[in-house]
């Protein structure tokens, strides 16, 4: 049984054929620029020469894409977007066209001139993901499933702050299955207001395998209790500390006892070992985090969690996890001990892992195989790179 995992976060794209016949180490991978980063590229190359561009396509990530938008628009050069595209800058039009964007429909489009460079938004690019497989001699036919993960701030309406509104999102998922796969969804199941994994499932009409989505920060976390230094333990807490967001789960035998999320360019160490250490002995709360231009904070179980009484107090992943390796780290000392998850021996794969082990959560017909592979029970051996 082969799945594709694809987690697609703001630097890199990271992907993992998991095949059941083979172990989760000897499973092929790559790490390859994530598609906010090809768009941003592409717009600052016809910035460069002056090029008027079109964004067309589905709504994806934004970020970088979205700030060398801004910057063509500044030189200058004129930018058109289909409405879908237009979203990934502002899910409110009027917004993006104040911004100087013209927003046009698809036959406006197809009436530009040629002059105008096309650039397609799209976040999920299967037949670039097989063509690349396919370069060194590995099919993805008969997929079992493809599972995709994204960040998502959700449409919230025009009253609301984006913040709250993710936030709010989080906190009715875990009351309503506390566990962090609750933030998977089969295709069919995805919520309307979730445009950007409305979006993912949109680029795989007419694809056969079945769509699981996920927001990929509690990939991340899912994928980092798989770790076999990590996974003994009842009580913990794992931040997924990513390129934009960081998002920390403190965990127990119940679920999800509370979590924080904030941006990371707004935190230091210090303040993220404060933030860590009030989620851990219940004292945290939403205000300290929102009014700090955070998404919040809850605690449902304000029981303490004791740090320091094991080898690590905090469990680490993501891209930007060596914030607690500060070049002044000999001068300062850390409050915090971290360890650094690395399951099966890679943590830029670590997403990847979660989401297959919510496939399992939300696709029960496949879950025997891959928890039999997650937790080693078969399959640990060298089988023929192309069995299904």
């Amino acid at each position: 049984m082969k799945i594709l995992a694809v987690d697609i976060g703001t630097g890199t794209q990271d992907i993992y054929l998991y095949n059941s016949n083979l172990g989760m180490e000897n499973n092929f991978k790559l790490v390859v620029p994530s598609p906010t980063m090809i768009i941003h590229r592409q717009i600052k190359l016809a910035t460069e020469r002056g090029d008027p561009i079109l964004l067309t396509g589905m709504t994806m990530g934004g970020g970088p894409s979205a700030w060398a938008t801004e910057d063509h628009l500044r030189s200058g050069f004129p930018v058109y977007a289909t409405p879908d595209a237009a979203r990934t800058i502002n899910d409110d039009l009027e917004v993006v066209k104040g911004m100087g964007v013209e927003v046009v429909g698809e036959d406006e489009a197809e009436q530009l001139p040629d002059s105008v460079l096309r650039l397609r938004f799209l976040d999920f690019d299967l037949p670039a993901i097989t063509s690349a497989f396919q370069t060194f001699g590995v099919d993805l036919d008969h997929l079992a499933a493809i599972a995709v993960g994204v960040f998502d701030h959700g449409n919230a309406p025009p009253n609301i702050s984006d913040r709250k509104f993710r936030f709010d999102y989080l906190d009715e998922r875990i009351r309503k299955l506390n566990r962090l796969s609750a933030f998977a969804y089969r295709a069919e199941d995805v919520p309307l207001i979730m445009t950007r994994l409305i979006a993912v499932v949109n680029s795989t009409q007419g694809i056969d395998a079945p769509l699981v989505v996920m927001d990929t920060a509690p990939a991340a976390v899912l994928g980092a209790t798989l770790d076999q230094n990590v996974a003994n333990k009842d009580r913990l807490i794992i931040a997924n500390v990513g390129n934009f967001h960081t998002l920390a789960f403190r965990l127990s035998p119940h679920g999800i006892d509370g979590l924080f999320e904030h941006h990371t360019g707004l935190v230091d160490l210090d303040k993220l070992e404060n933030l860590l250490s009030r989620l851990a002995d219940g004292t945290l709360r939403n205000e300290d985090v929102f009014g700090d231009q955070g998404h919040g904070a809850l605690v449902y179980d304000k029981s303490p969690l004791k740090l320091g009484e094991g080898v690590y107090d905090v469990v680490l992943t993501g891209p930007r996890r060596g914030i607690f390796h500060p070049p002044n780290r000999v001068e300062r000392k850390q409050t915090l001990r971290p360890y650094f998850a690395a399951p099966y021996g890679d943590m830029m794969i670590t997403g990847c892992f979660g989401l297959l082990a919510a496939t399992a959560d939300v696709m029960p017909e496949l879950a025997d195989p891959i928890r039999a592979s997650l937790y080693r029970t078969e399959g640990s051996g060298i089988a023929p790179w192309d069995s299904d």
